[in-house]
């Protein structure tokens, strides 16, 4: 306004009044561009002061002398403040463009280093970096669920200026915490925008990161189970032939004359005993890398359960000598259609199972009934029992029981079962038997059996 005012000292004698007048809305205009509305709405009122103190007589005074002078004053207020406030608007209309501009330059820039994270820590990184950089704010992700969430002066939810839930396709994944140094870069719906659309792309990458470290994860699981059942697979067949080989050499051993004394039998008959378990153990690793290898073809028949629960206990009857065998099966029971050298195996595995464990003299119990559409075969006995809260983990292989010191086996028996199970179609459950003892269940799902040759439907 004071360069205006000295523009026009030189011209006022040469220059009509209402012309000089024309020359205030350019200081307005400048005011309003440069500063914004409310400095250019001053600025309109100050140069209606200006032109009346200095150039309207008379001078260094308010004083109006003449009337006509109102109305140029009126008109020089009411264009100054047109020009102030659509100057204002263009300067708004620019500078929310800038800030579009600019937010929607840094959301590209956290989409291309998000895009580039395969951890939780470098988004993490990547969310404080981005927030920081673009508002001055300070920002932290709480995962759902996760133990180990950032900690420390900005970990408190219920003290930050926002909090956004980060939904992804699939789900939540947990809440982005944004504090602000500043609450007035933080207003405005350009914000607002900016925030749900960061909260997107971060939730987009927690879901990607996620997904990412399943993937790995479960390739490593696949490629430990390949090794683990090659090695079995290599570790059975080196070892059979000289274990059969062996356990034939004792028993041939023991009757080759001359006798041997009693102290040699001794000797003889624990080196057959341990030659056949050695051997059986070897049998189970066999089954076992054939059962996982995806490659086994079920020859399933319409089979009765009796057949398949007698041919076990004949099979076991030697290991069998110092318990009692009760067996509960219901009359009249379906066929079921299973393949029955894996399905007596693995009898023959719950039954080894329950000798092993339970004390001498006591009883093993077989029962088999039909429950739910399903034939369900249990063996029960009054040993230690299941370690508690664990009963799932005893099918895994190499998994044995808190009572198994001193027992010998390799923890595949009850693994074997359940990889025959669900070959079926079946489950395998561990339960604890009252007063004490643990019953194992053997489900199978029933069919349609054919009905015999001329039976009336």
């Amino acid at each position: 306004m004071a360069a205006v005012a000295l523009v026009c000292v030189p011209l006022v004698e040469r220059v009509d009044l209402a012309n000089l007048a024309m020359l205030f809305p350019l200081a307005v205009l400048y005011s309003a561009l440069r500063l914004g509305r409310g400095p250019a709405v001053f600025s309109a009122f100050l140069s209606v002061a200006t032109l009346d103190f200095f150039f309207v007589p008379p001078h260094l005074t308010l004083v109006v002398s003449d009337v006509q002078y109102l109305l140029t004053f009126l008109v020089l207020l009411v264009v100054a403040l047109i020009t102030a406030q659509l100057a204002a608007g263009l300067r708004e209309q620019r500078d929310a463009a800038e800030r579009r501009e600019a937010l929607s330059r840094a959301l590209n820039e956290v989409a291309s280093e998000l895009s580039a994270a395969l951890t939780f820590e470098q988004i993490h990184d990547i969310v404080e970096r981005s927030l920081q950089r673009t508002f001055g704010a300070r920002g932290r992700i709480a995962q759902e669920g996760a133990r180990d969430n950032p900690r420390g002066p900005y970990a408190d939810e219920r003290a930050a200026d926002r909090v956004l839930p980060l939904h992804a396709p699939m789900r939540t994944r947990g809440t982005l915490s944004v504090w602000l140094n500043d609450p007035a870069r933080g207003r405005g719906p350009e914000f607002e925008r900016f925030l749900e659309t960061f909260a997107t792309l971060v939730a987009i990458s927690l879901e990607r990161v996620h997904y990412i470290a399943v993937a790995n994860q479960t390739e490593i699981e696949i490629t430990s189970e390949r090794m683990r059942n090659a090695m079995l697979n290599a570790l059975s067949h080196d070892l059979r032939t000289p274990l059969t080989a062996l356990a034939g050499m004792a028993e041939t051993l023991k009757m080759t004359p001359p006798a041997l004394s009693e102290k040699q039998m001794s000797l003889v008959h624990g080196l057959h005993e341990q030659a056949v378990m050695m051997s059986d153990q070897v049998a189970k690793m066999l089954d076992m890398a054939r059962l996982q290898s995806g490659k086994l073809r079920l020859r399933c028949e319409w089979q009765p359960i009796e057949e398949t629960v007698g041919a076990a206990l004949r099979a076991l009857s030697p290991r069998l000598a110092g318990h009692r065998v009760r067996t509960a099966l219901e009359p009249d029971l379906p066929l079921v259609e299973v393949d029955a050298v894996l399905i007596e195996s693995a009898l023959r595995n719950l039954i080894e199972n329950a000798a092993k464990y339970a004390p001498a003299g006591t009883t093993i119990t077989v029962t088999a009934a039909v429950h739910e559409a399903c034939l369900e075969v249990s063996v029960e006995d009054e040993g230690p029992g299941l370690p508690a809260g664990r009963e799932h983990e005893l099918f895994e292989m190499f998994v044995r029981g808190d009572a198994s010191a001193g027992t010998p086996g390799a923890g595949l028996g009850l693994a074997i079962v359940k990889a025959i199970a669900e070959a079926h179609g079946g489950q395998v459950r561990a339960s604890p038997r009252v007063p004490a003892g643990a019953r194992f269940t053997l489900s199978l799902p029933l069919g349609h059996p054919p009905q015999p040759p001329g039976e009336s439907s």
